[in-house]
């Protein structure tokens, strides 16, 4: 649902990281408000045991929608299912998702319960996860009890969606990851 402002002739996306607790969503906002131009400030809004960051940058290089710029506001939502309300209140208007998962062999069942919910909240605000422009990307490689990349796509995978590696402290991943999710969102504003 994205927001045209006709005044400055930009359409605003929202992208929203999603994942379990401690996944790395906060890390690849962080990452990316570190080295991204043209950004706004990081708002953080903090809970007892975790926290939302938010923040939106105009990119340089995705190009325009029919003469429109276009503005990316990213967020992160908190890991816990606990926080679930808040949640699917930071998906209400969601433009595309990156679901950041654990690679750890432990984080395992909490990245499955953290897709279902995701799944969940999606469909209570009348999305179709199969057409919401959609990444999933695999954090934590670099850790020595991190799975097989087949083992976690047989896991993960929900609609044959693009994944990545990453490591996002360091950055890898997180600036090609962005990208698949903000090109999708652009094709499908092109089609609308």
């Amino acid at each position: 649902m994205s927001f045209i402002n006709f005044a400055a002739r930009e359409i605003n996306c929202k992208l929203v990281y999603y994942g379990a607790g401690l996944g790395g969503k906060t890390t690849n906002l962080q990452y990316i408000f570190d080295n991204a131009p043209n950004k706004g400030k990081m708002i953080s809004l903090a809970t007892e045991s975790d926290r939302t960051l938010f923040f939106d940058f105009l990119p340089l290089d995705l190009g325009t929608v029919r003469g429109f710029k276009t503005r990316f506001h990213l967020y992160t939502v908190p890991g816990q299912v606990f926080y679930d309300a808040s949640r699917k209140l930071i998906l209400r208007g969601v433009d595309g998702v990156v679901f950041v998962a654990d690679s750890q062999e432990e984080r395992m069942d909490a990245n499955i319960e953290a897709i279902e919910n995701l799944q969940e909240n999606l469909k209570d605000h009348g999305y179709d996860f199969e057409k919401v422009p959609y990444v999933l990307q695999f954090n934590k490689r670099d850790l020595p009890n991190a799975l097989p990349l087949d083992e976690l796509k047989s896991q993960l995978v929900r609609k044959g969606e693009s994944t990545f590696e990453a490591v996002a402290y360091k950055g890898t991943g997180v600036f090609e990851t962005l990208r698949e999710v903000a090109r999708q969102v652009l094709e499908e504003l092109k089609k609308g």
